[in-house]
């Protein structure tokens, strides 16, 4: 059974031993190396399954690179004045957009990017209607964010005057209304019994003269559900004394859940942000269903080359693309078993504590999970002991 655009839903393989195609597109900094190990683990895993078939049905996978190396804020600033940065911008963006519209179009749900300039990135969210979607689980409490990457400051354009920049933005009643929409489908989905503890919003709606609350007051009616609507500093006020109930769904405006990924991860993941890897969903309807995977880490330009980038985040991505856009059930819970492993062996690069290379870290995983194949070198048990 097919989606509304009629690709396969998100999660399923293709029919027939058809091989699922994956998108990778590679920025610059320490995208290249990134790239590799994503690669090289979304192989291992479709090659030999966790639940134990070999893949050898035809519905191995596809990797398809995008053919732009993308830049970083960094590689952008090198060398080029306002003019350049502008124009380089501005080509990544219609570049990384078109890309993604075909690779919709010929069927493709799930792309893996490392990380690229925002403004660039910014361009393609609006464009396409992006939410980032991260649920965030912790002593048995859980919280479901929904980031709106669609509208606001950071998907705004800019107008250039002797010393003087200008940046437009907008909000929309459709936008809001699709992000709302999205949300709610997604907090179903995560708790199907269908209890959700709360529903906010965090957004500086006091800078759009009533009209945004107007929209979510519409909503909330159509939808038959409660929606709070707070100023980003009141939800930062209850949080810090009361914290947020469980299974509660914040959905918020770009700019204020940026600064408080990282402190959420904290109150309700326990998790590092170099180690997280997080999803973009596209709202827009002719690529709906299209799944964009990202570190949560920047692009780390000073380790470009040297080996040493923290890979875990890109390999927790392979596995969330194996097991719901690849047809590898359990590759999920295979991964974290092997990362478990290298933990409790001390297999972690510098900036975890460790000794080893991002190349080192990734042999260490595939062999962990007991995959081998002709790109897989048994390695050293003194090595993967992390002694």
């Amino acid at each position: 059974m097919t989606g509304e655009t009629g690709r396969e839903p998100a999660g399923t393989s293709p029919p027939g031993g058809v091989r699922p195609v994956i998108g990778l597109a590679v920025g610059r900094g320490t995208g290249p190396e990134l790239a590799d190990v994503f690669e090289r683990v979304l192989n291992a895993l479709a090659a030999r399954r966790p639940d134990g078939t070999d893949g050898t049905d035809g519905t191995g996978v596809e990797v398809v690179r995008s053919p732009r190396l993308y830049h970083s804020y960094v590689s952008l600033r090198r060398g080029h004045d306002v003019a350049a940065v502008q124009r380089l911008t501005a080509e990544d963006a219609d570049h990384y957009e078109a890309w993604c519209r075909d690779l919709a179009e010929r069927g493709t749900t799930a792309v893996f990017r490392t990380a690229i300039n925002a403004q660039s990135l910014y361009l393609v969210r609006q464009r396409l209607r992006a939410v980032k979607v991260d649920l965030l689980a912790d002593g048995g409490r859980s919280l479901l964010l929904v980031r709106d990457q669609a509208q606001g400051f950071y998907t705004g354009e800019n107008a250039h005057t002797a010393g003087e920049v200008t940046r437009t933005l907008t909000f929309s009643r459709e936008i809001t209304g699709a992000v709302v929409e999205h949300a709610l489908e997604r907090a179903r989905r995560a708790w199907p019994d269908g209890r959700i503890g709360r529903i906010v919003m965090a957004y500086k709606f006091h800078l759009l003269d009533g009209a945004f609350d107007a929209w979510v007051a519409d909503l909330s009616e159509r939808l038959g559900v409660r929606i709070e609507v707070f100023q980003p500093d009141t939800v930062n006020r209850n949080l810090l004394a009361h914290g947020l109930p469980d299974r509660t769904l914040l959905i918020a405006g770009n700019e204020w859940a940026d600064i408080m990924h990282v402190v959420l991860l904290d109150r309700y993941g326990s998790d590092r942000q170099e180690n997280r890897c997080t999803e973009n969903v596209c709202l827009d309807p002719a690529l709906r269903g299209l799944v964009e995977y990202q570190t949560v880490h920047g692009s780390a330009d000073d380790l470009a080359g040297r080996d040493l980038v923290n890979p875990v985040a890109t390999v927790r991505a392979a596995a969330l693309v194996a097991e719901h856009h690849a047809g590898c059930p359990g590759a999920v819970a295979a991964v974290e078993a092997a990362l478990a492993v290298l933990d409790e062996r001390g297999v972690r690069t510098p900036d975890l504590g460790g000794r080893h290379s991002t190349s080192d870290v990734a042999d260490a995983l595939v062999d962990a999970l007991g995959v081998t194949g002709p790109d897989t070198v048994p390695r050293d048990p003194v090595l993967v002991g992390g002694t």
